[in-house]
């Protein structure tokens, strides 16, 4: 059914909520304004940093929210280097998804310069045929990501899953026309990315190898599946067929 899995990276493969929460608070702390909860932090997580900026503090002025975006950059580069652990399973799986010969791709709110840190310290730059950052193209939920990536693979919408943990990520994925599969172990809760039909949402990143294993199985090409959470069962729609 799929030719190409696009991952998203923080609260996707890497448990990076922490370090990110903490490096907004201090930017938010050196431009001088009233301090940003968690709450608020993780609700932003997934967009491109100007655009996750300008909904953190809406009504700030724009010289103030390039100030802020400039200082995390600071934190997040330079300064706070607490290394961010990859969740349970993530290089097995991607192992795996080689073996059965799907193409591999990135697309994450960070910048080129993030991203390209966190692929060479963690080894995993070499399991994806491409990426695409928030810093070269438009943010999560505007579909240019994922086009441009399916562009580069020769790979159509249909054959196109994008694996998230965010509300951006699945609506990236039907604004592309490509499928949405949601984690329910990142920074937002089941209930909020149930909301936009994922066709599934898995507790653990090393379900995806039986999920698709069973869509890959089931009849017609296994064209539904149940969009409950820990759904891993393909559920044949009838009516379409």
């Amino acid at each position: 059914m799929f030719k190409l899995i696009v991952f998203d990276w923080d609260g996707t493969l890497m448990d990076s909520e922490a370090r990110i929460v903490a490096c907004m608070q201090a930017a938010v702390g050196d431009a001088g304004i009233a301090p940003v909860s968690r709450a608020h932090v993780r609700d932003v997580i997934g967009l491109g940093l100007r655009e996750a900026v300008h909904r953190l503090l809406p009504g700030i002025e724009s010289e103030i929210q390039e100030r802020v975006a400039e200082r995390y950059r600071h934190h997040f580069l330079e300064v706070d280097q607490t290394p961010s652990e990859l969740f349970p399973g993530v290089r097995e799986v991607l192992e795996w998804l080689e073996r059965q010969d799907y193409l591999l791709a990135v697309a994450t709110g960070k910048g080129r310069r993030g991203l390209g840190k966190v692929l060479d310290s963690t080894g995993l730059g070499a399991h994806f045929h491409a990426t695409r950052c928030a810093d070269e193209t438009q943010s999560k939920p505007h579909p240019a990501m994922l086009l441009e990536l399916m562009d580069q693979l020769g790979v159509r919408p249909r054959e196109t899953l994008m694996v998230g943990d965010t509300e951006y990520d699945l609506l990236m994925a039907q604004n592309a026309g490509a499928c949405g599969l949601a984690v329910c172990y990142g920074t937002q809760d089941p209930d909020r990315l149930l909301q936009h039909r994922p066709l599934a949402c898995i507790e653990d990143l090393r379900e995806l190898r039986g999920w698709l294993t069973a869509v890959a199985a089931a009849p017609f090409g296994g064209d539904a599946v149940s969009p409950i959470a820990g759904a891993a069962t393909p559920r044949t729609k009838m009516s379409e067929s």
